[in-house]
């Protein structure tokens, strides 16, 4: 089983457009990412869930359009919501999917998979960056961190 957190790329500050979209960098970073991670990694989903939030939406829209994905807005994936929504979920048969959304809830449900304490700090995300995990036994373990800059 596998799931994959994508934090959304870069995004234009509130002053140039409230609604917060992303900039002509964040749409490349995003892309570049998606495109190395389905074309070299082997990165599948079959379902996409974005924040609703519009640089989250964009950024799961270029994923959802290379995978043949339709993306969905999900819930509890805002900034500051709680992780152990979507850890419960995915104790469950969820397997192939990408949630796009932000820190520090992405951190906080990435460190909640691995060490099981929300508050630990185990992996850097990076705007447009992802990072997959896989289930190993009873936990999880990290099998792709994949930040802009390396794509």
């Amino acid at each position: 089983m596998s799931v994959y957190l994508v934090q959304h790329g870069q995004a234009k500050t509130e002053d140039e457009d409230p609604e917060r979209s992303l900039t002509d960098r964040g749409v490349d970073d995003a892309g570049r990412v998606a495109r190395l991670s389905v074309d070299r990694l082997g990165v599948r989903a079959g379902r996409i869930f974005h924040s609703g939030r519009s640089r989250a939406r964009q950024t799961a829209e270029i994923w959802g359009r290379l995978l043949g994905v339709a993306v969905e807005q999900g819930d509890a994936l805002a900034p500051n919501d709680d992780p152990a929504t979507w850890a419960e979920r995915l104790a469950g048969d969820a397997d192939g999917l990408i949630l796009v959304g932000h820190l520090p809830h992405l951190g906080r449900l990435a460190a909640l998979l691995l060490t099981g304490d929300s508050d630990d700090t185990v992996i850097s995300f990076r705007p447009g960056g992802l990072v997959g995990l896989e289930r190993a036994g009873t936990g999880w373990a990290v099998s792709v961190v994949l930040p802009p800059e390396a794509a």
